[in-house]
Formats: C-alpha cells, structure tokens, sequence
C-alpha cells in the first residue's frame, strides 16, 4: 500500500510537468498546474496519515524511506506548492498582460514548476543518499530556469551566479556523498545497500569517525550553499530579487527546507559514528553567523525581494543553529520554526509580488500606500512582516521563543548575539514596510484580481500555530524529534 501511496505522490507531478510540456501554451495551463498541485497535496495528506498511524515505512526495495520527519515536510511542500500555484494563476497573467512574458515563457514555466516539484519531493522521501544528491541536482536545474524566466540581463546574470554557485556547492556534497560511501562500504560491504539511509542508520557506531568527519564538512557546506547559509549565500538575494515571485515563494519556502533536510539525515549519521558534538558544533556555527550577517545586511537593502530573502537566510540561519544545539525542545523548536517560517515567508511573497505589480517597481522607496489601493494587500504584507518578525501571538513567536530559551539554558554566551541580531532585524524590516503600506500612494490597479486567499490562509496557519498547537501535531514534531537524536 505505502508502495502506491508514494507512487501516487511522484507520479502526480511527473505527470503534471509532461501534460505541461505538451500543453503548457493553452489557456488553461495555469488551471491545469493548480490542478496537478491538488493532486500532489491530496497525495501528502493521504501518505502523510499512513505514517501517522503505522509509523516509518520502506517503499521500493528499500529505495524510499519516510518517516514522521520526512514526512511532514513533504506535507508542508505540497501544501504550499499548492498555494503557490493557486496564487501563480493571476500573478502570471498579470505579467504577461504588462508584456513581461510571452506564452512561451509562461508554457516553461507551468512544466518547469511541476518538476520542481518532483524534484524536492523526491529529495525528502529517498532512502538513497546519492539519489537526494540527484534530486538536489535536477532542483537546481529546474530552478535555474525559472530565476531567469523574464530572459533579461539581470535575471540571466541571477541564474548563472545560482547555477554556478549552487553547481559548486552540490559537487562538494558529492565529494562528501562518495566519502560516506567510502565509510559504508568497509562495513555494509560494496553495493547500493551502503548508500541506503537506514542501513547507514543501524551501523552508524561502526562507521569509521575519521572518514565521517571530512564527509560532513563536505556535506554541510554543499548543501549548505543551497541553505542559504552565510558564506554560501550570494546567490540567493540575487535568485530572489530577479525571479518570478512564485518562484521566491517556492525557494524561501520549500527549497531551503530540503536542502537542510539532508544535511539533518547526515548529521543523525555523523552523531552516531562520533559520539561527539562536533556536527552540533558546526551546524551552530554557520547558523549563528548567518542570523548576524542577514541581520546586518538587511537595514541596507533597497529591493523588497532582496530584502526578504535576506530574511530567508536569517530564518534558516536560526533554524540551523537551533538544530545544532539538538535535544528535544531545540529539535522540536527548529521543525516548528521550518512550518511557520514556510508558511509566512511564502505569504509575504504573494503580497509583495500583488504590491510590485500595483508600483511597477520592487524599490522600496518607490512603493508606499498599499493600504490605499488595495486593503487586503496592504494587511497581508503588514501582517505576514509583522508574523516573520516574531511578534506575538504568531507561531513564529512560539519557535523563537523556544529556541532562545534553549540558548540561554544551554550555550548563554550566544543568547545576547541572537537577541541582538533580532533586533536588528526586526528594526530594519519594520522600519523600511510601514511606509510601503501606509504611505501615499500613485500605485495603478491590477488588469487581474489578486490571489489573496493564500496569503491570508497561510497567516490563519500561522496565528493558530502560535495560539494553539494541536496534539497530534506535537505529538508528530515530538516523534520526528527522537528519530533525529533530540
């Protein structure tokens, strides 16, 4: 059964990107993506309750593992893949209606974005680590082409610096890949068995430390470029900044969650071999230097989309340094962070990118009254800053404050460095959006009524999560949080 469930999930998007390829110029495409990006999430939600009640299961001669870690995030990935298309629908009229794009573009876009979706999908239910090595390529490559979709000198420039970028990062990740291999086999013996998650899981204490040692640095910086995670991070502002909004949303919101996904499943390995904090360290590391620099960075920016996926790296950074930390309430802390954090993020996209196309630009100086020309745009973006920002009774408060507590019991020195960086960042972003939703405004109306249902239905998410977290639902952080060591 698990075997067909997880079929249905792969297929659905698979199936979606060829009809897209063969169709993706008709009217109805954009209907037709929102469609498959149905079936997709019904295909979570369905897969998502197997586990649930029967708890990690194997698919395909081993090939597919899912688990209640991997599997909440494949319910948060097509869920808001979903939202994303839904919101697609009008944005990319509306592009089209101001000649930013030809059909042709639009037929590259609506394929390319169900095999993104594949892509990622893949990545997280793969029991298979040279195959989430392969699912991370075929993301990047799929994202490659979104980024320069608009086929203008800025965002050609964006996508190769993303392309060479993260082509360098995901090689590293190989390297590290083929020395986990090289760890493996000494034990599991030659074959595809020593590359198969759960059996790496099981003999993890006879791994050779040494050789999983340099692996994980492979490993955590590889996939740490696709993180977003400061030094690694130039390319994202700029994929950000020069890409479709949809695009942003999906990257910000989804991508990110993956890539640091396999850096988790490496981490449980490297834990086990080592019996040291040295991975927690490391994760830490990266991860408190991101929240700074982003923090710093933001207060300079003038684009809007640079200046969110700016906030990106900060969040991630945050979530990175919460795992780190490990333990059940940090662990717990950084799953929830990761929700909450997909789920604002994307909603501010979808009302930053409604707010560029009233202004015609994404300088933020040149954007102000939104609350003017359209209320529900307007209160979107307030509220979604006002959510990522951490204020109460959001659920990005709760993560927050879960894992500054954590900090102040277990590493205080780094307590003042979060708090100060949040700070920062809080003054900056609020700061630079109160004019942009409450200034004056000469912003035009829109040829397309806005999707705004997403935005407010991912903040509703969010506010609940933040007012009442339900049982089930802790109970499945609090699962994913053992199997991960916490």
């Amino acid at each position: 059964m698990i075997d067909l469930q997880l079929m249905a999930l792969l297929l659905t998007p698979l199936m979606g990107g060829l009809l897209l390829a063969a169709f993706g110029s008709r009217s109805w495409a954009a209907e037709l993506n929102s469609l498959m990006s149905f079936g997709t999430f019904i295909a979570a939600v369905v897969l998502t309750m197997r586990v649930i009640d029967s708890g990690p299961q194997v698919a395909f001669n081993e090939q597919f593992f899912i688990d209640q870690f991997n599997v909440f995030l494949v319910a948060l990935t097509a869920f808001v893949a979903f939202t994303t298309s839904l919101f697609s629908r009008p944005y990319m009229r509306i592009e089209q209606h101001h000649g930013k794009l030809t059909t042709q573009m639009l037929h590259l876009y609506y394929s390319m974005y169900q095999l993104f979706t594949l892509a990622m999908l893949v990545a997280l239910t793969s029991n298979n680590m040279g195959i989430i090595w392969v699912a991370m390529e075929a993301a990047t490559l799929t994202t490659v082409l979104l980024v320069s979709l608009y086929r203008t000198p800025a965002s050609i420039e964006a996508a190769w610096k993303y392309f060479i970028l993260c082509g360098v990062g995901i090689a590293l990740a190989l390297f590290g890949t083929i020395l986990l291999y090289f760890a493996a086999e000494r034990v599991l013996g030659e074959g595809g068995t020593a590359l198969l998650w759960t059996h790496l899981n099981q003999v993890k204490g006879s791994l050779e430390p040494t050789v999983l040692k340099l692996a994980f640095v492979f490993l955590l910086v590889g996939y740490g470029t696709k993180i977003g995670l400061v030094p690694l991070h130039s390319w994202l502002p700029d994929a950000h900044a020069e890409g479709p909004t949809p695009v942003s949303a999906v990257l910000s919101g989804l991508l990110l969650n993956v890539a640091l996904c396999a850096v988790m499943r490496c981490k449980v390995l490297v834990d086990g071999a080592l019996g040291t904090h040295l991975a927690g360290n490391l994760m830490m590391g990266f991860g408190l230097l991101s929240v700074v620099v982003a923090a710093l960075f933001l207060s300079r920016q003038k684009d809007i989309k640079r200046m969110f996926a700016y906030s990106s790296i900060e969040h991630m950074g945050l979530v990175t340094f919460a795992f780190g930390m490990g333990g059940p309430v940090a662990t717990f802390a950084a799953m929830l962070h990761m929700t909450v954090h997909s789920l604002t993020k994307s909603a501010i996209f979808f009302a930053v990118g409604h707010a560029v196309q009233k202004s015609g630009t994404q300088q933020m100086e040149n954007i102000r009254g939104m609350m003017q020309v359209s209320p529900t745009v307007g209160w979107g973006l307030m509220l979604g800053t006002l959510a990522i920002l951490g204020m109460p009774p959001f659920g990005v408060f709760a993560s927050e404050f879960l894992i500054i507590t954590t900090a102040m019991h277990d590493y205080p020195w780094a307590t003042p460095i979060l708090l100060i960086a949040l700070g920062i960042a809080f003054a900056a972003i609020f700061g630079k959006v109160q004019p942009i939703v409450f200034g004056e405004t000469t912003a035009r109306r829109l040829p397309h009524q806005p999707a705004l249902i997403p935005v407010f239905a991912h903040l509703l998410l969010v506010l609940i999560l933040g007012l009442y977290m339900p049982p089930y639902l802790a109970d499945w952080y609090r699962q994913a949080a053992a199997l991960l060591g916490g």
